[in-house]
């Protein structure tokens, strides 16, 4: 009964926890890319990691916060320029390619001996040398604080404090991309996603809503990177490849071209991983599966989920057949 008790806090923990949503605010960075542009961006992860090395370098070089915050959003404006440039005339499997072979540069530029110095290369950035200037800003009473039974500190590393900035920006730009597509804009974006020729015809500029939706995608991924990395550290290797497909099936779990649909989706990402690993370690004995079996089972069963998922309901949990016309 105890383990089944704490496997549920696990779940409700996690589903609250700074990462879920930077994760949630990464998937709504990516649905602006795919769901109503039809961007087929692969390397949402690399515009996370560049936020993040772009806060933590500057507050380093001292900084403060919302200066530190500004340079990373430039940072990654220019960097989605300079993508954007020449690959936004490229479609589909074309563009894929590019974009993870751009995030996987960025990945492996910051984790290599020569940039140590600034990037401290593959061990990355602690947080300690960073998360202060985001800790001061707090106005919540030092201590402690328990609401339902959860009880976390007020300003600690992972506490109420950081949980609720993050989930304060899921809120507002949730709300900012609702904004956003129901004006004239997200119109044409929506436009581009289903028949770019045709938006071409009415005089508009394709290449130029584009790259205004890569810019706008990626400084929103740049913002998930800063979340993420708040009650962490920066680390190269943990915003690779495999995070950029785990917001992918965040994204098309809840539903890409929806409002709500990426913050369920992490949500449920999270949330079913840790319902997967924990049964399991609960039912399979320790000398069969071990913890870290476990965890890689736990990921084998969302890949599977996944496929089923795609095959007999493609548009997800909240997604809508009309929204699945793309350009590519």
């Amino acid at each position: 009964m105890n383990g089944i008790l704490d496997l549920l806090y696990q779940l409700s923990a996690i589903a609250i926890s700074p990462a879920t949503a930077a994760f949630a605010i990464a998937a709504i960075g990516l649905n602006l890319h795919f769901g109503y542009t039809g961007l087929l961006n692969m390397g949402q992860a690399g515009f996370m990691l560049l936020g993040a090395y772009g806060f933590a370098i500057s507050v380093q070089s001292g900084l403060g916060f919302w200066p530190a915050v500004l340079i990373a959003l430039v940072v990654v404006m220019v960097f989605a320029l300079i993508l954007g440039v020449p690959t936004l005339k490229l479609r589909g499997d074309y563009l894929a390619i590019v974009t993870i072979a751009a995030a996987e540069i960025v990945r492996m530029i910051g984790r290599s001996s020569i940039m140590g110095p600034i990037t401290g290369g593959s061990n990355g950035i602690p947080g300690a040398q960073y998360r202060d200037a985001f800790n001061d800003l707090s106005f919540f009473p030092p201590g402690s604080s328990t609401l339902l039974w959860f009880t976390f500190e007020n300003t600690g590393v992972s506490g109420w404090w950081i949980r609720f900035v993050a989930w304060a920006l899921v809120a507002l730009l949730c709300l900012l991309v609702w904004l956003l597509i129901r004006s004239p804009w997200g119109r044409v974006l929506k436009g581009i996603r289903e028949d770019e020729d045709a938006v071409r015809s009415l005089g508009k500029s394709a290449f130029s809503f584009k790259m205004q939706a890569l810019v706008l995608g990626g400084v929103i991924g740049a913002i998930a990177g800063i979340i993420y990395v708040l009650p962490s550290s920066v680390q190269p290797d943990a915003m690779g490849r495999s995070t950029t497909f785990f917001i992918w099936t965040a994204l098309l779990l809840g539903g890409a071209a929806t409002i709500f649909g990426p913050v369920l989706g992490a949500v449920l990402f999270f949330v079913v991983r840790i319902f997967v690993q924990g049964v399991t370690a609960m039912v399979v004995p320790s000398n069969v599966m071990s913890t870290q079996q476990t965890e890689q089972f736990s990921y084998i069963v969302i890949g599977i989920a996944l496929m089923l998922l795609v095959i007999f309901r493609p548009q997800g949990i909240l997604g809508n057949k009309k929204e699945l016309s793309f350009s590519v």
